[in-house]
């Protein structure tokens, strides 16, 4: 072959590549209410494709997920890929700030890219308090074929999506807090939709490994999960590989999710899979059935006791790692980032707060109780009409020692496009605390007790510190986390307690590129839904290109 024919190929091979898409997943869903029986009594729930929970999301990394939900309930409908970060598209975020809701009886069709990604995560519906109801399931994100992965294939995979449960409905619940009151104690504690079955819930081949992804997708209590004889080994938290070690058991916060392997090499008969609230005056307990396909016994009763105290959950979140030699969704190892040399051009610090405001129950995060906007924010953004539906920037990076007042108003703020930024979570309550950030890892480089001030950032592990997407604070307590604000778009800060975020306990970033390019962020999708005050008004032109 010539010179000039080989030239010619390679620029035929170079304009495919770039016209060539990551693959495609397709999902269809069938959104309805039906009866389910997370604690035994039947109750009305929120199916999807009459299953609860709800059908895998299942892809690989960079793979585009096409998810068409068509809504069947009596009430509007938005569901979150907690955990996806929606690189350049918070569009697709499925939060009240970024999407206008389904209306009942229509569709809509989520379009986005696990880009750079891999690990457990799960979706749920964020109107209202519909998470209370069901329409939850797992999201599963493979490394691509060639990335290596630091352990063995295992020989099947299994989900452990737990939490706690009300008795009552979801929308008796939100007229609860709609009223001002709390909605006190969950009922009880449920396993992939059911408590204490007698029937297995999967079955486990001698001398084989199995790979369980557990999520606690519950609302308020944190949740100790550990399976009877057999050790736990930690291998990854939230997209990230970390230093395997063996556990007996792990907390997991509201909103968290780790994957663990577990070798079938005990005895050949059923064992109990435990999970179990924390941090609660009365202990509610779950159990599922695992069993040996060649077991002939039934599980013990004796059930295997869970740890004590906060303290034991501390030091547990210190032992994690992150394996700085593991790929994960890229080639390069994870520790090729070296955060700890970056100078920080910016610290936040976030207060939650508890208190009554004209008689009625709400939370806030220094000083401001956020309340959702018919408009969502992103739109109002876009649409250049933000200042008639919100103001930025309500709260301080630096609130008061003492906060007298509360201000009900959406809350949010601005954030500068690729800064380095670090936000301190500050616990002043008796009752643990759970934050996620949508649109971005970031790395929990310090959980400890007291208040933070400055010179406590000598505590920071700027070394190992696991990426992540969630994290928790301890009763009197502090968090420090780190990101880089390197995505674009409206992005929800959160509590992941249900009627802590209901009542006000979050906020919104605006991130936005300076050179309004479509590298950073993708323009408003043709397909998107519009309401509040842009729906009759004419669709902006490209803004990013």
């Amino acid at each position: 072959m010539t010179r000039g024919a080989i030239i010619a190929l390679l620029v035929c091979l170079m304009a495919t590549a770039v016209r060539s898409e990551d693959p495609y997943v397709y999902y269809t869903w069938n959104v309805t209410y039906g009866t389910i029986s997370p604690l035994g009594t039947p109750q009305q729930g929120i199916l999807i494709n009459d299953k609860f929970p709800g059908p895998e999301i299942n892809g690989s990394s960079n793979n585009n997920i096409v998810v068409n939900v068509f809504n069947n309930l009596d009430e509007p409908l938005l569901f979150t890929w907690h955990g996806i970060q929606q690189r350049k598209n918070s569009w697709q975020d499925g939060t009240p700030g970024t999407q206008c809701p389904i209306a009942p009886g229509t569709n809509y069709t989520y379009k986005f890219q696990v880009k750079d990604q891999i690990g457990s995560y799960f979706y749920y519906p964020t109107t209202g308090l519909m998470r209370a109801a069901g329409g939850i399931g797992g999201i599963r994100v493979f490394s691509r074929l060639l990335i290596p992965v630091p352990y063995a294939d295992p020989a099947e995979e299994y989900w452990l999506l737990m939490g706690d449960w009300y008795g009552k409905s979801h929308t008796t619940l939100k007229q609860f807090l709609d009223s001002g009151r709390s909605i006190g104690r969950p009922s009880g504690v449920h396993i992939m939709g059911k408590s204490n079955s007698a029937e297995p819930l999967y079955t486990m081949e001698p001398g084989k490994t199995y790979k369980y992804r557990i999520c606690n997708v519950g609302l308020k209590d944190s949740l100790n999960v550990r399976i009877q004889g057999h050790p736990l080994l930690l291998v990854e938290t939230e997209g990230s590989h970390t230093v395997q070690n063996d556990y007996d058991s792990l907390d997991v916060h509201v909103g968290q999710c780790y994957t663990v392997l577990v070798t079938a090499n005990k005895e050949p008969k059923d064992y109990l899979v435990v999970a179990s609230t924390r941090f609660t005056k009365e202990v509610q307990t779950a159990t599922a059935v695992l069993r040996y396909s060649n077991g002939n016994g039934p599980a013990s009763h004796v059930l295997p006791p869970a740890p004590v105290g906060w303290a034991w959950s501390l030091n547990q979140f210190r032992s994690y790692r992150w394996n700085l030699t593991a790929s994960a969704a890229r080639p390069n190892p994870q520790g090729s980032y070296h955060y700890g040399q970056i100078n920080i051009t910016r610290t936040i610090k976030l207060v939650n707060t508890a208190s009554k405001v004209n008689g009625k129950l709400r939370y806030a995060l220094n000083g401001v109780s956020h309340v959702d906007t018919e408009t969502p924010l992103k739109l109002a953004e876009y649409y250049g009409v933000a200042d008639k539906v919100f103001k930025y920037d309500t709260i301080v990076d630096n609130p008061p020692s003492v906060i007298n007042e509360v201000t009900i108003a959406p809350n949010v703020i601005n954030a500068t496009f690729r800064t380095f930024i670090e936000i301190i979570f500050e616990n002043p309550t008796k009752s643990i605390q759970s934050y996620n950030l949508d649109g971005y890892s970031f790395f929990a480089v310090a959980v400890e007790p007291g208040k933070w001030t400055p010179e406590k950032r000598k505590s920071y592990n700027l070394l190992d510190a696991v990426s992540r997407h969630t994290v928790q604070v301890f009763p009197k307590s502090w968090a420090a986390i780190m990101l880089t604000f390197d995505n674009a778009g409206m992005w929800n800060l959160r509590s992941e307690h249900a009627e802590n975020r209901y009542l006000g306990q979050q906020m919104y970033i605006s991130v936005l590129s300076p050179e309004k390019s479509n590298r950073d962020e993708y323009n408003l999708p043709d397909t998107q839904l519009v309401c509040g005050i842009v729906k009759d008004m004419p669709r902006p032109p490209p803004q990013y290109n």
